[in-house]
């Protein structure tokens, strides 16, 4: 027995020694093939410290003073990282949490807020959109994606795996408890001036977070759960005093939407959950470290420092 497991590991190395130096090129990243593309920056995940909520806020899209104790994130980036043009329009975030909820809030700078989508579980990355994705045991499957639009419509599914694994995404899934809030600076769907852009609020409770979290939820303090945002934002011009998205001259069909997000992910897709930032729950901030948990460290080495 102790034969055939020693063959095993032997087996194992001599396989990802092969496949460094034939498939791999010194400071070339790997291509696995064209149906699989890979993230074209470092891992280096976005850190937060969300800290105890002793009084919960309330879920009205109005962020009011006890989200103060809060820090913002850093501004959100275009979704492939620096590689691109930073975003036309900032967005930030902050959290808190507490034995019932995780909550979430958002600052979107908006000139002109818009939205069309009124029905639960319509596509709402159609409309110019908030998203929440959420994989709280950091094994890439079983994870959970929120999105919301001015109108406050949600969409909210189950990913059993990523689409790049074949999905299937649960859309009839719905976050039982769930409160969300939108609050608008300026007017909804009025061509005829100029906003200053919308503010959400999430509650998502523990208990329905706790279905694939395969560890403690609510959190123990000090544990760690990937998260990550985006914002997607259509470009589009006011035609007959309505908003209509850009077209491509040549294709007639609506140019690509941008992608704004906490944590980039190296390429356009957010079904790349190890590319998620990292969020510490904690009772203060003061009171931890932030260190990224050693299996991060492991998975992320070079190929050579793992045999």
């Amino acid at each position: 027995m102790i034969v055939i497991k020693v063959f095993v590991i032997i087996a194992i190395a001599a396989a990802l020694i092969v496949f460094s130096l034939v498939f791999l090129t010194p400071g070339e990243k790997p291509v696995i093939s064209q149906d699989f593309p890979v993230p074209q920056i470092d891992f280096d995940p976005e850190k937060y410290q969300c800290a105890y909520a002793s009084i919960p806020p309330e879920i009205d899209g109005n962020l009011d003073s006890l989200w103060n104790s809060a820090p913002w994130t850093n501004y959100f980036v275009d979704i492939e990282g620096s590689a691109k043009p930073e975003p036309r329009f900032t967005t930030r975030a902050k959290m808190l949490w507490d034995v019932e909820y995780f909550y979430i809030a958002a600052d979107m700078q908006e000139p002109h807020v818009w939205a069309t989508l009124e029905n639960r579980d319509d596509i709402i990355f159609y409309d110019n959109d908030f998203e929440v994705f959420i994989d709280p045991d950091g094994d890439t499957h079983e994870y959970y994606e929120l999105e919301m639009n001015a109108l406050n419509t949600v969409w909210d599914l189950l990913l059993i795996k990523p689409y790049r694994d074949g999905g299937p995404a649960v859309h009839y899934w719905d976050i039982t408890g769930l409160k969300t809030g939108v609050s608008v600076d300026g007017t909804l769907n009025d061509p005829s001036d100029t906003d200053s852009g919308w503010t959400v609020e999430i509650a998502l409770p523990w208990k329905a977070l706790s279905e694939c979290a395969h560890k403690s939820s609510p959190p123990e303090p000090g544990d760690i759960w990937r998260v990550n945002f985006s914002r997607v934002e259509w470009r589009t011009d006011i035609i007959d005093s309505a908003y209509v998205k850009q077209v491509d001259p040549v294709t007639q069909k609506s140019l690509p939407e941008d992608n704004w997000v906490w944590s980039p992910q190296g390429l356009v897709n957010m079904h790349y959950p190890e590319m998620w930032g990292m969020v510490q729950f904690v009772e203060s901030a003061d009171d931890y470290q932030f260190d990224l948990p050693q299996v991060e460290n492991v998975k992320w080495a070079p190929i050579s420092s793992r045999l």
